[in-house]
Parts: C-alpha cells; structure tokens; sequence
C-alpha cells in the first residue's frame, strides 16, 4: 500500500482510537457514578428503616398513653 492511500486509513483508526478511550472514559464514570448511587440507595433503605421503627415505637407510646388516660378519666 502506497503511503498516500494509508494515509485516511491512519487517521480514521486514530480518531477511532480515540473514540473508544472517550468511551471508555465515560464508561468508567458512569460505573462509578453508579457505585455511589447504589451506596446512596442502601444508606437511605436504612435510614428509612429506622425512621419507620422509631414511628412505631413513638405510635406505641402514645396509644399507651391515650390509654393511661382513658382508664384514669373512667376512674376518676
């Protein structure tokens, strides 16, 4: 092959070659961009849940309480 007709042949490789190291750029960003939503998703299940259990204890205390004050209003 004469130097004049490789010449287009070298430039589309490099600027495919440096297509794909963009692409693998974005690639790696895009993994890691993931990794730290799913760390951000797990930490949020957690707090919900222990939101919602502090609910339930703070639901439970205060029906104890409504009745506390139910047996005294009949008692007194």
């Amino acid at each position: 092959m004469s130097a004049a007709a490789s010449s287009p042949l070298e430039t589309e490789l490099d600027r495919l070659t440096r297509r794909i190291e963009e692409l693998l750029g974005a690639l790696e960003q895009l993994r890691e961009e993931n990794r730290a939503l799913r760390q951000r998703h797990e930490s949020l299940s957690s707090e919900r849940a222990t939101l919602l259990q502090k609910n339930e204890q703070v639901r439970a205390r205060v029906e104890a309480m409504i009745g506390r004050l139910k047996t005294l209003e009949h008692g007194a």
